[in-house]
């Protein structure tokens, strides 16, 4: 939640001068910047669509040419009772994005988590029948991904199918459906938009035996006509870890297969890594990652900036920042986009996860809406790929 008007005020006109200036000295903006590389994006939420946040709104409006809408989209919101779709804020996103002449990403279409139990169960409560999972996936997916043909660019069809371990993740869809699932969550979003590019997307892929274990679902998918168009790299990652060798790697293996490769929920984390003692080195992993599903308890030293960001990881971050673009630069054949999982610290979701009430400073915007000195590092990656350029 944003602050009272009177801060949220003071907020909008730091975010205006700043706009201001970059207007004066010439194409520093993020869109601008990155104009002959890739699209460059942001995550936003209702609030933000909504109006309720117009100082992120402006900032989304200035910097960004692409967004992703963080939660609307997901079967628990858009679809929480059998018969029932609830699309206010999924047509807000829309229309703001194309209000703002924006490339509209969808987000996402089958995923073990923050989907409704009623969908895999019967009124019972007992496992529904592979023949009824189908069914009930390809109404979601064509009724959500048909209401939106032509003005959805591209969806996030399966969402994190992949264990750590390179393993189909046992999820309800893989238990119930069979193997298959994955493949058929892809034609049937193709069925409905032809023209609609269709993604697989995932966390940690710069695990070794993760990134096999995808690398070869892709494989599959591609050898049986699978109209995957690319796959997205969340890329949650921290200020040491993956190394810019893992992050490198990762994006060279998945276009050796011949697919693109989107950037699709980018953030830095500060913050010391939570793990629970008694957690397995699987689940420990998945906390470096993104499972929602894990969650630490606060424990003392997990939240050290309350007060603010120290320069030293301030600067720390600007030139992860920097590293991390120069890296997605180097591969800007293989990339079409690089989202960014929020718009500024105060709304991001890792102010609450894996920790629930901690400070984190993971994005290039400040709680005031002010740029960082890793926004300066990001524009100035840029500039240096563009001097490195042939005439």
């Amino acid at each position: 939640m944003w602050r009272q008007s009177s801060v949220e005020g003071m907020g909008l006109l730091l975010g205006c001068a700043f706009l201001a200036a970059c207007a004066q000295e010439g194409p520093t903006t993020l869109k601008d910047a990155y104009a002959d590389y890739f699209l460059v994006g942001a995550a936003v939420n209702a609030q933000l669509v909504s109006g309720g946040d117009t100082l992120a709104a402006a900032i989304v409006r200035q910097q960004f040419n692409t967004i992703t809408p963080e939660n609307s989209l997901k079967w628990e919101r858009v679809h929480p009772e059998p018969g029932r779709y609830d699309f206010d804020v999924p047509d807000r996103f829309v229309e703001f994005g194309e209000r703002n002449g924006m490339v509209l990403i969808g987000h996402t279409l089958v995923w073990h988590n923050q989907t409704p139990r009623w969908v895999f169960q019967d009124a019972a409560g007992n496992p529904v029948s592979r023949d009824t999972l189908l069914d009930r996936m390809r109404d979601h997916i064509h009724t959500v991904v048909g209401r939106y043909k032509g003005r959805i660019h591209g969806w996030d069809v399966v969402n994190e199918a992949v264990d750590e371990d390179g393993s189909l993740r046992r999820s309800p869809w893989l238990e119930i459906i069979g193997e298959d699932y994955v493949a058929r969550a892809f034609w049937f979003a193709h069925e409905v938009d032809p023209n609609a590019e269709l993604y697989y997307n995932d966390y940690s892929l710069q695990n070794p035996a993760k990134r096999e274990g995808a690398l070869r679902l892709i494989s599959d998918l591609k050898a049986q006509g699978v109209p995957v168009a690319a796959v997205g790299l969340q890329d949650h990652i921290h200020l040491d870890a993956p190394s810019i060798e893992q992050i490198d790697a990762t994006i060279a293996d998945f276009a050796n297969l011949g697919v693109k490769v989107v950037i699709t929920e980018l953030d830095v984390d500060v913050l010391p890594e939570a793990t629970r003692a008694e957690a397995t080195r699987a689940e420990a992993t998945r906390e470096q990652g993104a499972e929602i599903a894990q969650r630490a308890e606060m424990q003392e030293g997990l939240n050290p900036y309350v007060d603010g960001l120290p320069d030293s990881v301030q600067q720390g971050l600007a030139t992860r920042y920097h590293d991390v673009f120069a890296v997605y630069l180097k591969h800007q054949d293989t990339i079409d986009r690089v989202t960014f999982w929020g718009v500024t610290d105060a709304g991001s979701w890792k102010n609450n996860w894996p920790v629930p009430g901690r400070t984190n400073y993971p994005l290039l915007f400040d709680r005031e809406g002010r740029p960082k000195p890793a926004f300066d590092a990001v524009i100035r990656a840029a500039q240096e790929a563009g001097s490195e350029s042939p005439d």
